[in-house]
């Protein structure tokens, strides 16, 4: 489990920049009207999403322990609050991609439908941001994962 706990910080960075990635593959797409836009948009989110649930598994085991040390409440609410919107994003993410695979799979993805799933895609970034910003807080106001945190919890 110290293993998992240890990539967290490592893995959290791929879904991020993979998210925002997809997003603009996606909108170079339905401006260009280039389909092999949207396919690399594709492969990108297949690998955003696979990353995500990296991030969220490694992040569930890094609770785990940080419940163990018991911190303040106040850290307790902002992991709390940071682990709902890594968990709404990689579901949201992950019901994007089976949309779009839906589609193409039908053959039947078109204009107004790309441009859907974009709308959606751009949405689906405020939860990569607020997932970012509470994992943000947790480590920069807080120190959680560092040293630091972990030698004044412990003794």
């Amino acid at each position: 489990m110290e293993l998992l706990r240890s990539l967290h910080p490592e893995i959290v960075h791929f879904p991020i920049a993979l998210f925002f990635a997809y997003v603009v593959l996606e909108l170079t797409g339905v401006i260009s009207g280039k389909k092999y836009f949207s396919k690399a948009a594709l492969v990108i989110l297949i690998f955003g999403v696979l990353f995500s649930v990296a991030a969220v598994l490694t992040g569930n085991s890094a609770e785990e322990f940080l419940k163990f040390l018991s911190p303040s409440k106040n850290i307790l609410q902002v992991e709390e609050t940071h682990q709902t919107y890594a968990t709404i994003m990689m579901w949201y993410f992950t019901g994007i991609l089976f949309f779009k695979i839906y589609f193409v799979s039908k053959k039947n993805l078109d204009f107004k439908k790309e441009l859907i799933i974009l709308i959606l895609g751009i949405l689906g970034l405020i939860f990569v941001y607020q997932t970012g910003k509470y994992g943000g807080k947790m480590v920069y106001k807080y120190g959680v994962g560092t040293e630091t945190f972990n030698n004044k919890i412990v003794k």
